[in-house]
């Protein structure tokens, strides 16, 4: 039965890998064809970077041709996507390109050299096998082929790698001085932990030792503990979402029970509040009225969040703080610098912080605290690999026919196609389901650590996460594969686990190139269908989004995985390197991978991701590289146990060894090289270059020339654009692209026989199509395109549809696209309704004044609703503001969480940044001393004590009796915003998912207490 199994196994294997490869093709062609059908109908999902993003960063809108989009994101420069979607993703862009012509190149020459030697060798494999070098016998003089060409590979390899790395420092030289990032106040700040305690109290002690950089310190603001604050901030919001909800299904009961009522010719029965026990313990305690209990419940805790910002000193300070510096420079120098002479004190800077990045509760752990919990994850860590092993080993283990019938049970299973199905796609089905688990383990375990900001745990888990891919998706497949066959023979003979492994790990071929034809075809399609995402949009609000807080909610655009994506495909450059020699056919699957994923990546990053919290300046980058040296070391010792396998007494199978010896040891000495030359550069900004830009700023507005190695100071010509030909301009940028990959004779050959590359659609001096003005409404187009066919609106102003005058006098303002929960837009001129005119019947409810909200004359007793007013705690003059957060509301820093400065709030309601864009990215160094202060203190002292409610109010205005209440119960510290939300004719919320209820303006319609 054994001699039986063997002699189907070569079948198996082949029957395996086309079972693999016709599966994969079939379901990335099924998939990419629903891509193509629902990509124009669900903008949303698929082009929200044409409406969701800041206007100079959109794109442009794609035709409705089914592979229209594949030319539209090719044709974008490297410098535009440079601007639209910024450095870091430049950079990876840059990188799964840079992998396609590598092993493009190395399946070339390794189909044309190494494969044919393969199926010549003379050895005894068969089916699929005969591909691999386990053909080759082991005293074959044919093994020097492999060792020439891998040779050649590592070369080739080590070549780019420099010339990407020598792109990328100019790159990240330039994005250090722009002036859009140095007009970022976090560019000028560093973060210090592990303040000793004898300055902690002492800021002018603070700012007397950073002084002596460059520029002097502008401002210092210590850290402050304010876990009390924060749990109460907490409390309140969660009991202002349960209020949100409760009114939201009130008005909508309040509609459905009028139309009810009308059908029958009843009369109006008022529908019943949601009830609720004030214990906490179940079932215990008289049941209260839900909506009165969290109305007082937020105006009692907005009084003690008012109560507790008012003096800040009362808040115990904590051994961490942010030095704001005058100059970008000092900020870089503090970095590098020792500030204590005791050990472990402020020993952790660092650079380009973000308020929006810190992880506030880690932001007082003590260093010796912190290590001990590094190595307590440290430890879970190692638990967590060896139980994955065991599990992947088990999965991996059933590839092999072999070993799926040495279970009990299945030892007379028939072979068939369909085990060769099984074998081939379930496991590797199984285990990247098995790995997807890993980084939410991963990443609480890096929290726990203490790490004090999010990208620092991202960065940390691009290695940690790698480790494990290496470990137990790559390493323990190959063991569980081979070795572990074997285990009986290794146990009793320890001196042949070099043999085993040498002549085993060729034999691991088909594992690894199923999971690489896996992720090729089936992860590229599944990347760009966004299948979760459609569901997310589409589906789950119908189910879930409930309040149109919650239906915006889900219209945020996707962000990027950076911490899980990079590893895995620094995973894949490894498979296919490391078998480069082995097997070349998995170079060619793995070229298709890297050129399936970098055109499928360039139409998600350029129309789907909205990363604006990921900007690092691409140093996830370096991680790359590093991940490729493991990858490129790893490979060099399978060469060298293969060698060592193969080691006879003769003198031509020690000079193999001694061959391959020498290879180690020159990768070794330019990754010496690499991380002495490039890594300071990379991570600080070099003075030189500081003292160039600030000599010449003009240096840093234009995009660097990376064909050459010009200084950067010569980087700046006046009339650069009228002197340098159209045709030279677009060579430069081809060397740009492709310089480091291809050398420039063959550049310059290829440009000579095929000119017409250097003339391409749009000249280089033609301006990005995302800046021009003909884009500002294409928010409009895209979206009311994604569900009917609208005209474009005339007035340039607004994306929206106008409304005409209201009653009051009310000037025409703009109305949003409603969408319902499943979907759907609701048409806002109804049948019925006067052109222009919402159907709804909220505008003949409560009437507005005018364009600016005057505040209402009536008592402090009275009940109406009418006319809008600001809440009476916000002063329509700024400078009589009194705030209750730590700083003056005269500040002109406008953060999501505190209204802006002028009359109550921004009369730029237009240009008012988008929601889906980070507070943080309004905030400069032109800020006063107030602003930055407060934007770099604790979340919850920067809370307000006044809560928005956006909910819509019922077309009969039935529910504003209870809304006034809650009102009277919230003590004037609750706002209700009506604006850009309502019940439809279904009886379904509708909601403009573009507008920002926690960032009113004045044009914005809401309900506040009468005074």
């Amino acid at each position: 039965m054994a001699d039986e199994s063997d002699d189907t196994k070569p079948t198996n294997d082949t029957s395996t890998f086309v079972s693999s490869l016709v599966f994969n093709l079939v379901v990335a062609a099924a998939i990419i064809i629903v891509f193509c059908i629902l990509r124009p109908r669900f903008k949303r999902v698929y082009a929200p970077r044409t409406y969701a993003v800041a206007k100079e960063k959109r794109s442009p809108k794609i035709s409705k041709s089914p592979l229209a989009w594949i030319s539209k994101v090719m044709e974008v420069r490297d410098e535009q996507i440079i601007a639209r979607v910024g450095l870091d993703t430049y950079m990876f862009l840059r990188y799964m390109r840079s992998m396609f012509i590598v092993f493009t190149v190395l399946s070339l020459l390794s189909v044309v050299t190494i494969l044919p030697v393969n199926i010549t060798g003379g050895g005894d494999a068969e089916g699929i096998s005969v591909l691999t070098m386990s053909n080759l016998p082991p005293d074959s003089p044919k093994v020097w082929v492999q060792i020439v060409f891998f040779m050649v590979f590592v070369v080739w390899v080590m070549k780019n790698i420099l010339g990407e790395l020598n792109v990328y420092t100019r790159l990240r030289l330039w994005w250090l001085t722009t002036p859009e990032h140095m007009n970022k106040v976090g560019s000028s700040t560093v973060m210090v932990s592990t303040l000793p305690e004898t300055l902690i109290e002492r800021e002018d002690r603070i700012r007397q030792m950073f002084d002596v950089f460059p520029g002097g310190v502008r401002q210092i603001v210590v850290n402050r503990d304010c876990s009390e604050l924060a749990d109460i901030v907490k409390q309140r919001d969660k009991y202002a979402l349960k209020l949100e909800k409760m009114l939201t299904t009130y008005a909508v009961n309040c509609e459905k029970a009028h139309k009810k009522a009308a059908k029958k010719g009843s009369e109006y029965t008022e529908p019943k509040r949601p009830l609720m026990r004030e214990s906490k313990i179940p079932f215990k305690g008289p049941k209260i009225d839900a909506i009165e209990f969290l109305s007082t419940e937020i105006a009692r805790m907005n009084q003690e969040i008012s109560e507790l910002t008012g003096d800040v000193t009362k808040f115990k300070r904590q051994s961490s703080a942010f030095v704001l510096f005058r100059k970008q420079i000092a900020a870089h120098m503090s970095a590098q610098t020792v500030l204590d002479y005791k050990p472990l004190s402020m020993n952790s800077v660092s650079l380009d912080v973000n308020p929006e990045d810190i992880i506030w509760s880690n932001m007082n752990m003590n260093p010796y605290d912190r290590r001990i919990r590094g190595y307590i994850s440290f430890a879970i860590t190692v638990g967590l690999v060896i139980v994955w092993t065991i599990l992947t080993a088990f999965l991996a283990g059933l590839v092999s026919v072999k070993s799926l019938k040495k279970i009990p049970g299945l030892k007379n299973i028939p072979d068939s196609k369909w085990l060769g199905i099984f074998t081939g796609i379930i496991p590797s089905i199984v285990l990247a389901v098995l790995m997807a688990l890993l980084p939410i383990i991963l990443r609480l375990l890096l929290r726990l650590e203490g790490t004090p900001r999010v990208s620092q745990v991202n960065m940390r888990l691009l290695h940690r996460y790698y480790f494990f891919q290496v470990w137990n998706v790559y390493l323990v497949t190959i063991l569980s594969t081979t070795i572990l066959q074997t285990v009986s023979e290794v146990v009793k003979h320890p001196e042949l686990i070099v043999k085993v492994i040498a002549t085993n790990v060729p034999k691991s071929a088909n594992p690894i190139l199923t999971y690489v034809l896996l992720l090729a075809f089936t992860g590229a399609a599944k990347e760009i269908l966004q299948i979760a995402r459609l569901v997310m949009r589409y589906v789950m609000p119908m189910i879930f989004a409930k309040t149109p807080r919650s239906i915006a909610k889900a219209e945020t655009p996707a962000e990027f995985d950076w911490a899980t994506s990079i590893p895995t495909h620094s995973l894949i450059f490894l498979m296919g390197f490391s078998y480069s020699f082995i097997a070349p056919l998995v170079n060619c699957f793995v070229a298709v991978y890297f050129g399936l994923f970098y055109v499928v990546y360039r139409y998600q990053f350029l129309y789907v991701y909205n990363d604006a919290n990921w900007s690092t300046g691409g140093l996830s980058f370096p991680k790359s590289i590093a991940q490729m040296m493991v990858g490129v070391y790893i490979s060099e010792v399978y060469m060298l146990l293969i060698m060592v396998s193969r080691l006879e007494n003769s003198a031509n199978a020690i000079i193999r060894v001694v061959f391959t010896a020498i290879i180690i040891l020159c990768t070794v000495g330019v990754h010496l090289y690499i991380n002495d030359a490039y890594m300071p550069i990379i991570n600080y900004l070099p003075i030189r270059a500081a003292a160039d830009v600030e000599e010449n700023p003009k240096i840093s507005t234009k995009f660097p020339d990376l064909s050459s190695e010009a200084d950067l100071s010569l980087n700046d010509s006046s009339d650069a654009d009228s002197t340098i030909e159209s045709d030279s301009k677009a060579r430069r940028r081809i060397y740009a692209m492709y310089g480091s990959l291809v050398p420039r004779k063959l550049i310059d050959y290829i440009l000579v026989k095929v000119p017409s590359i250097l003339h391409s659609k749009s000249p280089p001096n033609s301006p990005d199509p995302a800046d021009d003005d003909s884009n500002s409404d294409i928010a409009a187009e895209e979206l009311a395109s994604e569900y009917q066919d609208k005209p474009k609106p005339s007035n340039g102003l607004s994306m929206f549809p106008q409304d005409s005058a209201a009653a009051g006098g009310l000037p025409s303002m703009p109305v949003a696209h409603h969408y319902n929960a499943s979907g759907t837009e609701i048409d806002n001129s109804a049948a019925g309704a006067a052109p222009g005119k919402r159907a709804s019947g909220n505008t003949n409810i409560l009437s507005i004044d005018s364009g600016v909200m005057a505040a209402a004359a009536a008592g402090p007793g009275a009940n109406s609703l009418s006319p809008y007013s600001l809440h009476p705690s916000m002063p329509q003059n700024p400078a009589a503001a009194t705030s209750h957060s730590i700083h003056s509301y005269t500040s002109a820093t406008e953060l999501r969480q505190r209204p802006g400065t002028g009359s109550g709030f921004s009369t730029k309601s237009h240009n008012r940044r988008s929601r889906f864009e980070p507070a943080s990215a309004q905030l400069t160094p032109f800020d006063n001393d107030n602003a930055l202060a407060e934007a770099f203190s604790n979340p919850a002292l920067r809370a307000k004590s006044l809560v928005n409610l956006w909910v819509p109010i019922d077309n009969n205005g039935l529910c504003n009796e209870l809304f006034n209440k809650v009102l009277g119960w919230g003590n004037g510290t609750i706002r209700i915003i009506t604006d850009r939300t309502e019940i439809n004719e279904k009886g379904k919320v509708t909601a403009d998912v573009d507008f920002d209820p926690e960032n009113p303006d004045l044009s914005t319609r809401m309900l506040t207490k009468s005074v």
